[in-house]
Parts: structure tokens; C-alpha cells; sequence
């Protein structure tokens, strides 16, 4: 099952986190087995940079000359050798039979020469990372945490520090477990933990949960979600910037799909007098944000083409907009472990473009006193820092604005930047790296106070 999962992934296509589950709910699997499955697909995929390293030192033939379907069994055997409590005896058995079954007869005795020369190159304990006498830091870590040089270098430019950046890429490497979001108004935190979740300091609606969130009245009756406590603070911190005016409020959500931040907006602002409206270009993403969502409507254009669609009117405009941008998603590859391998430093430059289209987009159907929050689960500079600058620079009539106070406590504290930004890590606040950037349009009275 893992194999073939792997072979979805790797070949056509798939995404793990979707067709794994599909996999896992049709099985009769115990739940050990179900978790083991789980680490070999996940864990095979996250640490593949890593484990084609050890395959190219213990085989005699380079990896462009290894079967890719061969290629996919050693790499599930190194995962079992190297990342899990499975006897070497045992792994490599299982890996050569099912070589044989997926590559032909002949493939099973490469498959055992390589991984019997791979256990035999184990150390007996493991060494202690080692940066200060490494030559090359980042071809070091690229092997040692199983990422490509081009995020490693991304996250440097931001760090500016190896052992931090080697703190990141450790926690990439470690799976995520569900984080909860109670929708307020709808559910608390309380009805959660009587599930066995367990509440998550410094937040108002986010909990953990060890387990299938599927199992819980709340999540199977929408009344709570499944959400990374990063996406859920951004939301909150947008909800904050409404003003204390009595004027109701529009709010758009521009790129919706799939509905978590709609879902947390709309739970907030549910009972209010604002009107709220979701956009997602994805017609098939669009119909899930319309399961979730508490109030308002759902519409499915392209972003960048809002303003023809009548809402540059002056009546239709918009007093808050929220851009959750296409990006990288470099700030969340411990849930999407294929990620890393799918992107590359060419998907960068068309993805600025379309996230300055859409920054641009919004101007058009922004109030005056208006404001847009900008957002990515990616922590790259040129999706972050340097696009907002870039922006700034392009749109005269915008300023940084500061983020409310009071929302982010405790350690979240420290993701409010010197300049006004807001930058989430994963090794400091153990959530998705996940950036914000509030813009207002200038005008004679400030919207936040």
C-alpha cells in the first residue's frame, strides 16, 4: 500500500495527504498498521533527498541508472533502516520481495547487495551535527535534513544563522500532528478536550489532537475545523482591524479554497452586521468553502480579474480583503512532504507575479480607509519581505499597518517584526511559518487605532 501510494505521488502526480487517507479508510488495517503505513509514505517522501544520498554511496550504479520503480522500494527500505525501529533482517527482506513484485524477479538481488552495504555502514551512535568543521553548510544539511539547496539557502537569507537554519529544517522533518480549531460561536475548546484534544496555550480556539479528527462530532457536524494555529492567528489578527465605528463592515476572502480561514472569519463575524463574501477560482475548492462557511456567499472567478466583475463599483467595494497567496509553501512542508521536491527556484518567479497581480487586484476594489492583509504559508523573502516593499514602492497610496495587539501572546509574541511585519517559524512557535502583512490605504483618519 505504501509503495503504491509512493508510486501515485512520484509518477502522477498525487498528493499524499489525499490519496493516503482514501487508502487507509478502504483497508482493514489495524491501527498499528495504519500508522505504519502513515511514517513509510510520509517519512519516505520528507527524507528522499537523504536516503537517495545513502543509496548513491552504497550502490555501484548512479541513481539516473537505477529503475525508478527499484528506486522507490530502496528508498522505502533506507526509511526503515535509518528512521525507524524495524531490524535491518526484517527490512531488507520485505524491501527485496517487493522489488521482485513491482520490478521483476532480477531486481531482488540489487536491492539486497545495496541495503546489506547499507547496513553494514551504520555507525554504531550517531554523531552530533557538526556545522563549524563542514566545508559546505548547505550541501551538509541538504543531505543531513533532506532538503533541497534552494530552500535551504532561501531560509538562510532569512535566518542569516546555519544552526538556526539547521533548527528549521529539523522541525520540517517532524510530522505534524492535527491542530483544531474551535469556530467560535459554534463550538469551544471545552467541547474539544472532552474529545481529548488538548487546549494549546496562548490561543482563544485551537487545540491538538492525537488521533482522526473525523472521530469528533464537532469536526463531522462543522462545527469546529481542522487548521494550523499559524493560519488560525492570521485570521484572528484580520478580524482584529475592524475598526470601532458602528459602520458594517465588507470583507472578502480573495483566494478561499479550501474554506479554513473563511470558515474562522465567518464563525467570528457571525452575528454581526458586515457582509462577507469568499472567492475562490477553483470551482471544485470554491463548493468546500461553501460547506464550511457560517455567512455570506461564494463566487469563483480569478482573482485577478475582480474589478470587471462589477466590484470596482463604488457600492460593491470592499473595506477589508484577505489575500491567503498562492506561494512556495515553504513554511508548511511538514505536512506536505512532496512539496519540497515538487517546487523549484523557476516556480518562484511566475508565483511573485502572480501574487503582485493580486495585490494589485485588490486595490481596485478597496474602500478608502480600507485595508488588505497579505499572506503566505511560505516564509521566502521575495513572497514576503520584498513583495510588500515592492508593492509599497508601486502604491503610493498604501502604508504598513501595525498589527493589533493582544492576539498574539506568549511566544507568538516574537512573530511581530521590527518593520510591522508578522513572521511565524516553525522551530520557535511550532506552527507553519506563516507571514502577514497588514496594507492600508492612506487617508486623513487611521483605521486602526
Amino acid at each position: 500500500m505504501a509503495y503504491e501510494v509512493l508510486y501515485e505521488v512520484t509518477f502522477d502526480g498525487g498528493y499524499s495527504n489525499l490519496l493516503l487517507p482514501k487508502r487507509l479508510e478502504k483497508s482493514e488495517l489495524d491501527p498499528r498498521d495504519r500508522s505504519f503505513v502513515t511514517e513509510l509514505v510520509y517519512g519516505t517522501l520528507r527524507m528522499q533527498g537523504k536516503h537517495d544520498f545513502q543509496i548513491s554511496k552504497s550502490s555501484a550504479r548512479t541513481l539516473a541508472q537505477i529503475d525508478p520503480k527499484v528506486l522507490l522500494c530502496l528508498r522505502l527500505g533506507v526509511h526503515q533502516i535509518y528512521e525507524m525501529r524495524i531490524p535491518d533482517h526484517a527490512a531488507v527482506s520485505a524491501t527485496v520481495e517487493l522489488a521482485r513484485k513491482v520490478a521483476g524477479e532480477s531486481s531482488g538481488s540489487f536491492v539486497n547487495a545495496v541495503l546489506r552495504n547499507m547496513t553494514n555502514l551504520i555507525p554504531q551512535e550517531l554523531t552530533k551535527l557538526d556545522l563549524a568543521s563542514t566545508d559546505d553548510k548547505i550541501a551538509y544539511l541538504s543531505n543531513e535534513f533532506s532538503h533541497p539547496d534552494w530552500i535551504i539557502s532561501a531560509y538562510l537569507d532569512h535566518l542569516k544563522d546555519y544552526e538556526r537554519v539547521a533548527e528549521l529544517l529539523a522541525a520540517n522533518n517532524v510530522p505534524a500532528h492535527p491542530t483544531l480549531a474551535a469556530w467560535p460561536n459554534f463550538s469551544t475548546v471545552k467541547d474539544l478536550e472532552v474529545n481529548g484534544a488538548i487546549a494549546i496555550a496562548d490561543t482563544n480556539f485551537a487545540a491538538s489532537y492525537d488521533g482522526n479528527p473525523g472521530l469528533i462530532a464537532e469536526i463531522r457536524n462543522r462545527k469546529a475545523g481542522v487548521q494550523d494555529y499559524g493560519s488560525q492567528l492570521v485570521t484572528e489578527i484580520f478580524h482584529a482591524t475592524s475598526n470601532s465605528n458602528d459602520k458594517p463592515l465588507r470583507w472578502l476572502d480573495m483566494c478561499a479554497g479550501p474554506g479554513g480561514k473563511s470558515a474562522l472569519l465567518t464563525s467570528l463575524l457571525s452575528g454581526s452586521n458586515g457582509y462577507f463574501l469568499a472567492n475562490e477560482i477553483s470551482e471544485a475548492r470554491a463548493e468546500l468553502v461553501r460547506q464550511v462557511i457560517k455567512m455570506g456567499e461564494v463566487v469563483s472567478f480569478d482573482g485577478r480579474e475582480l474589478g470587471q466583475e462589477g466590484f470596482a463599483k463604488a457600492e460593491n467595494r470592499f473595506d477589508r480583503i484577505l489575500i491567503d497567496a498562492p506561494c512556495t509553501g515553504l513554511g508548511a512542508l511538514r505536512r506536505r512532504p512532496e512539496t519540497r521536491w515538487r517546487r523549484s527556484i523557476n516556480d518562484l518567479k511566475s508565483l511573485m507575479q502572480l501574487q503582485k497581480e493580486l495585490l494589485h487586484s485588490a486595490t481596485e476594489i478597496l474602500n478608502e480607509d480600507g485595508l488588505i492583509a497579505y499572506v503566505t504559508c511560505s516564509p521566502h523573502l521575495n513572497e514576503t519581505r520584498f513583495q510588500v516593499k515592492e508593492f509599497l514602492r508601486t502604491h503610493r497610496d498604501f502604508e504598513l499597518a501595525p498589527i493589533p495587539l493582544g492576539i498574539a501572546k506568549g511566544k507568538y509574541l516574537s512573530a511581530i517584526q521590527d518593520d510591522g511585519m508578522f513572521q511565524l517559524w516553525t522551530h520557535t512557535h511550532g506552527t507553519d511559518a506563516m507571514f502577514l502583512a497588514l496594507l492600508r490605504r492612506r487617508s486623513n483618519e487611521g483605521v486602526l487605532e
